[in-house]
């Protein structure tokens, strides 16, 4: 069982986290919510913890960022959308029982304070910012340490966020450039 609640945009990603693990599943019901389930995940998140497992794309990062403005310390679980696609459509509810239990395994907590320990710098000396593949390669990169993909400005804060370590960061672009990446 999962202790915390587990936030996801509509009935058919409830369904498929259902199917992945055993944990209370709440939706948001698109981008249509309003105060009174802001509410509701404030205090859940108090008592409990949640996570958001919103959909990889555009409404779903919009409904993600939102959620956790305005709940701090909420922990985030990101599917890349190579694995939450079928046909046009993305979304949880196409990723496999796998993939939802790997994504919730590792999600991560967002912390309020970001603590800067990568730069600008860090991105280019690792060809993932400034280089042709480095769109690529931050994918890849993205999606061995569980953030989310995003634009070098998005991948960068994340890494911050979610206090990813000089170790793990170090290893996963290891992984990509070997060809070891996932």
């Amino acid at each position: 069982m999962i202790k915390e609640v587990i936030v996801v945009e509509g009935k058919d990603d409830v369904a498929a986290v259902k199917a992945a693990v055993d944990a209370e599943v709440i939706i948001t019901h698109g981008f249509g919510y309003g105060k009174k389930l802001i509410a509701l995940l404030r205090d859940l998140n108090e008592r409990r913890g949640i996570i958001i497992f919103t959909d990889p794309d555009f409404m779903g990062n919009k409904i993600r960022n939102d959620i956790s403005g305005q709940i701090k310390g909420a922990k985030h679980a990101f599917l890349p959308q190579g694995k939450a696609k079928k046909k046009d459509d993305i979304g949880v509810e196409n990723a496999t029982v796998e993939d939802i239990r790997e994504a919730i395994k590792k999600a991560r907590p967002e912390y309020e304070e970001k603590v800067e320990t990568f730069t600008k710098k860090d991105l280019i000396d690792h060809g993932l910012m400034g280089m042709d593949n480095s769109a690529v390669k931050r994918e890849k990169v993205s999606e061995i340490l569980k953030i989310g993909h995003g634009n070098s400005k998005q991948f960068l804060n994340r890494l911050n966020s979610f206090k990813v370590t000089r170790e793990e960061f170090i290893k996963a672009v290891k992984a990509v450039e070997d060809g070891k990446a996932i």
